[in-house]
This record gives structure tokens, sequence and C-alpha cells, in this order.
């Protein structure tokens, strides 16, 4: 009882000390809390970069692979840079690999970009010209992982039937034309073609900006009448039933694209071949450098902080040289006198490291709103930041808080 009776002494010496230096202890506060806000700003936002590239991917599952046109760079003689451009990969192309890739449990989906900027009509309402509208098959929904909270998907006879029927983003049913009513069966107009809405699509969210919610899905030959642009790029995606077997099946992909294009064995393979677990490893990379990097410019901001609080206690100790020579004469212990010092470091470092948090978690939150990405609670960031500052605040606080402990109190009795 007696400990915790002096325990509490301290607590309340070390906040009244606090009090009567206001001014000071705010800076300081001030000093750590840009150190913490600074570290835990940059880790949310990269938490929330993480959240959102992954969600955006992971629902592909790890036994996906696409194969598409990709631009590589050469680096040529003289240190001069070569550009390869691969030729896109034509319907003819597509088609001929959907008909001849025949690797056991796998199933393969054609679509294309249609356009990236239709206006689509619902009765006397328009959108903006910002609709996305894909030309897809019917394995195209089970290989990108997307899936339809309304209605149903396309079938092998919408599509090879090249049924006007159409799968729509989920803003068109909470916020779009379709809002307010059961979307199942309304008729929208692209291009002046009428389509039937058979499905709506789960809502995906936003990556970088760009909503992934409204764009609208058509059979492929009907997207291919209605947008005859020259150049079209299509992409292939494959599924493949066991995980274990998609080397041997991108094996076998890479050979039957390589008839296709009719390469001779010395050639280069002149497209790209990309594994969905290849794109969420590169994803974890990337924000493992941006976690990194923060870490790095949040120490360093630390760093000065705790030299601060560092200079600032050695200064107080110093000017309260007779207060601790009293105490001191008064009975008070070596450890009583260095946990009075220390408390107050401990204090005024956990209030910097607290306003740190808050800041730092409402600036990272203003950016994902900003970029319309999906908020997530950092826990991760502010255990780190709550840890962090608990350490600025112990080591800063040593080395005063001995020094104390260490007066004379003859001398101390004497300083003025």
């Amino acid at each position: 009882m007696l400990r915790i009776g002096v325990f509490r002494e301290n607590i309340k010496i070390a906040l009244g000390s606090i009090r009567t230096q206001l001014l000071r202890t705010i800076l300081t506060i001030v000093i750590i809390a840009i150190g913490i806000t600074a570290l835990v700003g940059i880790l949310t936002v990269v938490t929330a970069i993480d959240y959102n590239l992954t969600s955006s991917f992971a629902s592909m599952g790890s036994n996906t692979f696409n194969i598409n046109q990709y631009k590589n760079t050469l680096r040529g003689d003289g240190g001069n840079e070569i550009e390869k451009i691969n030729p896109i990969i034509t319907y003819t192309e597509a088609k001929a690999f959907k008909e001849k890739y025949s690797f056991p449990a796998t199933q393969t989906s054609l679509s294309f970009t249609a356009t990236a900027n239709a206006e689509v009509k619902f009765e006397n309402q328009k959108t903006d010209p910002e609709i996305s509208v894909l030309g897809v098959d019917e394995y195209y929904l089970t290989n990108s992982g997307l899936e339809v909270t309304q209605g149903r998907t396309f079938t092998v006879f919408d599509i090879s039937n090249n049924v006007y029927s159409c799968i729509v983003g989920s803003d068109f049913a909470s916020k779009g034309l379709l809002k307010d009513i059961n979307p199942i069966g309304k008729t929208l107009s692209i291009r002046g073609a009428k389509f039937k809405v058979i499905g709506v699509l789960k809502e995906k969210g936003s990556t970088f900006g760009n909503s992934r919610d409204l764009r609208v899905m058509i059979p492929i030959q009907v997207a291919r009448s209605l947008f005859s642009q020259p150049n079209i790029n299509y992409s292939l995606s494959t599924m493949i039933q066991k995980t274990e077997l998609l080397d041997a099946a991108i094996d076998n992909a890479i050979i039957t694209m390589r008839q296709i294009r009719k390469l001779n064995p010395v050639e280069e393979d002149n497209f790209g071949i990309s594994r969905s677990d290849d794109l969420l490893n590169r994803i974890a990379s990337i924000t493992d450098v941006l976690g990194a990097s923060a870490w790095i410019m949040g120490i360093i901001t630390i760093l000065g902080s705790s030299i601060a609080l560092m200079n600032i206690m050695i200064v107080s100790v110093t000017e309260r040289t007779r207060e601790i020579g009293v105490r001191k004469a008064l009975g008070a212990k070596k450890s009583t006198i260095a946990w009075q010092f220390f408390i107050e470091t401990l204090t005024i470092g956990q209030l910097g490291g607290v306003i740190g948090i808050i800041f730092g978690i409402l600036i990272g939150y203003g950016i994902c709103i900003a970029a319309k990405w999906d908020f997530v609670i950092p826990w991760g960031a502010m255990i780190a930041a709550f840890i962090t500052s608990f350490i600025v605040a112990l080591v800063s606080g040593l080395y005063p808080a001995i020094k104390a402990s260490r007066l004379d109190p003859i001398e101390a009795l004497r300083y003025e």
C-alpha cells in the first residue's frame, strides 16, 4: 500500500509540474505529435492502398491467369532504349486460343472493353458519358471473381444466341438510373440498342478514383457489332480447378498461343501472361516498400522529437534542483525522485502519441475520401505509434530521471 501511495503521489507531482510549465509542455507534445502524425498518416494511407488493391484482385483467386498484350523495353547497343511493342490480341487469335486450348479442368473467357465513355439511357433519364461497356462471354464473371447480387449471370444460350441482355454495376441499382426500383427486367439503351437487365453486380468500390461499379456487360458478339472500331485488343482469362496444375496449364497456354501466332522456336513470346497470385505478390511488395519508407520518415521525425523531449526534461531537472534537494532532505529516495521525472516524461510522450494518432488517422481518412478509396482502420499503425511514443518517452526520460535522482541534497539546497 505504501508503494502505491508513493506512486500516486509521484503522479500528482508530475501532473502538477506539467501544469506549471504548460507552454513548454504543449510545445513538446506538439513536436512528438508531429512525428507520430507523419508515421500514422502514411501507414494509414499505405494500409488503404494495400486493402483496395488486394480486394480488387484477390477475388480472382490464385488459380487464374490472363493473356494480354504488353509492352516491354529492351536495352540496345550504346545504351539506347529500343521499344518493342507486342501486337494486340485480335478476335481471331483470341477465339482460336479458346477453341484450341484443351488443358484439363480449365475454362477460358474472352472479353474486351468496348468503350469507357458510353451514355446509358433509361426511359427519360440518362447517365453522363462515363460508363464502361464490356463485351464478355459466359465464363467472364466466374473467372474475374465477380458476383451477382440480383438476377443471374450470362448463360451459354445468352452468348451463343446474341441475346440483347446486360448485367450492370451496383451503382445503377443503388444510386443511378435504376435506384428505388427493381432493376431486373428493365430496359436500358446503349447506342440506340435496347438491353434487358438480367443481373446486378456486387459492389466493388473504386480503385485510384476509377469506379468499378459504373459498368455494363453485354454479350461479346453484340458488343462487337455495336462497337466496331479498329484495333480492338481482346483479353483471355483462364481458370483451372486445381491450383497445383496452374504452372502446367500456363506452360500449355504459352505453347498454344505461340502456335496461333506462328512463332518459331528462337523467337520470344510477343504476348504477356500474368498470374493472379503474381499480381497480389507485386502489390504486397509495393506496399511493403511504402510501409518501410513510412517508418524511415517517421523515425527521423520521432528522433528529433525524442531529442527535444530529453532536452526539455534536462532543463526541467536543472530548474527544479532546489525542489529536488528539499524532497531528498525530507527523506525521498533516489527511486522516488527518478520515478517523478520518469512519469512526467511518459505522460508528455503518451499525450503526444495520442494526439499524433488522432491527427494521423484523420489525415489518412481525408486522403482516402479524396481518392475515393475504402477507408480501413489502421490498427497496426495505431499499435505501432503507441509503442513508438512509449519507447520515445522511455529513452528520453531515462537520462533526466537518473540525473535528478543522483543530485546531492546538500548541493541541491544551495542551488539558486
